[in-house]
């Protein structure tokens, strides 16, 4: 049986890793990246140059868009140029090839800025005793309130998908992955709120790339299973079938 053919922007980075390792035997790899990785097919170019990246998106049956610049404190111009340059350029190099399938790497920044208020406050701070039996969950149709510009840049990355989904008739998957760590267990109290295992992200991953192809357009979390989570799973089940297999209260001391 053929492998779909997924090209993985950004491969070399700690969610392409874990993605490669963990699912990459269901799929023929291929990645656009600024460095080799040993083993994989490789169109070394610049997401922020589109006539560079084009070639890669030849006989490319789904994208996965991992590249991007990461953090709180990163400069606008930096975040123009590489995650909304770059994720327009990304989309438009599918378009232009007949890529059926999109899956855009959001992130959980989109939402932070609701940890302002209660009870997802006591929830990152760890404070449990003051957070109600039957606590609110932020959901995927939730507004979205990025905590910084970072989390702004990946806003316009879900939008820029519903524009291709809606106007292009592209399948367009957006997951806003948790905290994904090298260490691979939470670091702190928020961490347990928010964590994501590496294997839970490449499996959230995987299972978008093999969703049916009835799905047109969606915005789903994928974090791990963790107690004192506030991001709602529960259209990511539905949807993509996920079923976190790690916790963060596992790492607990």
């Amino acid at each position: 049986m053929t492998r779909p053919v997924v090209l993985v922007t950004g491969l070399s980075g700690l969610i392409g890793r874990a993605f490669l390792e963990n699912e990459g035997s269901a799929f023929e790899v291929r990645g656009l990246n600024r460095r080799p990785v040993p083993g994989v097919v490789c169109h070394r170019a610049d997401v922020t140059d589109l006539d560079a990246i084009a070639p890669a998106f030849a006989g490319v049956d789904t994208v996965v868009h991992l590249a991007a610049v990461v953090g709180s404190d990163v400069p606008f111009a930096t975040l123009l140029r590489d995650n909304i340059q770059g994720t327009y350029n990304v989309f438009e190099a599918a378009r232009r090839a007949g890529v059926r399938r999109l899956v855009f790497a959001s992130s959980g920044n989109t939402v932070t800025a609701w940890e302002q208020e209660m009870p997802y406050r006591a929830l990152v701070e760890g404070r449990y005793d003051e957070v109600p039996e039957r606590r609110p969950w932020v959901a995927p149709g939730d507004l979205a309130r990025p905590g910084s510009l970072y989390g702004c840049s990946k806003v316009f990355g879900e939008i820029l998908g519903r524009h291709y989904a809606s106007v292009h008739g592209m399948s367009v998957l957006c997951l806003r992955i948790g905290h994904v760590s090298a260490a691979d267990r939470p670091g702190n109290a928020r961490e347990f709120s928010v964590w994501c295992s590496r294997r839970d992200a490449a499996r959230g991953i995987a299972l978008a790339v093999a969703a049916p192809a009835t799905v047109r357009f969606e915005i789903l979390f994928v974090t791990s299973d963790n107690r004192w989570g506030y991001r709602d799973l529960t259209r990511t089940r539905e949807v993509l079938g996920y079923t976190p297999q790690d916790r963060a209260e596992d790492h607990r001391t």
